[in-house]
């Protein structure tokens, strides 16, 4: 099994990085290949340019600036995206990333009338690990939990609608303490060991 972890976090001692070492290690030690993508160190560019955005509806859409993270995404049976929350949407190169490789050609086809044919089934899992500033309760009360929608309702299936879905989140970040941190890293090796 070949799993894809996307991370988005320009620091690279961030928690966001801890968290996907965790993850990786995990799924190593299961015997599980992984391939890491870690966007701010690749320098991805998540503007899509205004030739993208022409060839959207004209096939075949061209994904030739993006191929490698295209392939590497078509080549993954299990996908997992490791980011911060800010100001309760992901970082921007990651919605680049949806925009530009998530693409048609890769992700999805337009049908011919109006609808979208995924084309990553082979993708079984989708999995989210997340941290917000904000308390449980602001983040999915007060917010209806944006990212968790956007991923779940809008990301996944339109590429692999029977993936299962997960998403851990570690909130209330801005009061975090080592304790806490570390408390979450062990439910992430729990959770990524069923993975």
């Amino acid at each position: 099994m070949r799993t894809l972890i996307v991370v988005a976090h320009p620091l690279a001692e961030s928690f966001t990085h801890a968290a996907a070492e965790r993850v990786k290690a995990t799924l190593e030690r299961r015997g599980l290949e992984v391939d890491l993508i870690d966007l701010y160190a690749d320098n991805f560019d998540p503007r899509l340019n205004a030739a993208e955005r022409r060839a959207y509806f004209e096939p075949p859409h061209d994904s030739s600036a993006v191929a490698d993270y295209a392939a590497r995404l078509r080549g993954a049976q299990k996908l997992v995206v490791v980011f911060p929350q800010w100001w309760f949407a992901p970082p921007a190169i990651l919605k680049g990333f949806f925009d530009r490789v998530m693409a048609p050609g890769v992700a999805f086809e337009h049908r011919p009338g109006g609808g979208l044919t995924p084309l990553l089934s082979g993708i079984d899992a989708l999995w989210v690990v997340s941290s917000t500033g904000a308390p449980w309760w602001i983040a999915r009360l007060y917010m209806g939990d944006p990212v968790r929608r956007l991923i779940a309702r809008g990301v996944k299936p339109w590429i692999s609608p029977r993936a299962k879905f997960r998403m851990l989140t570690l909130h209330d970040m801005d009061h975090f303490t080592p304790a806490k941190g570390e408390a979450f890293l062990d439910r992430l090796e729990r959770a990524f060991k069923l993975f």
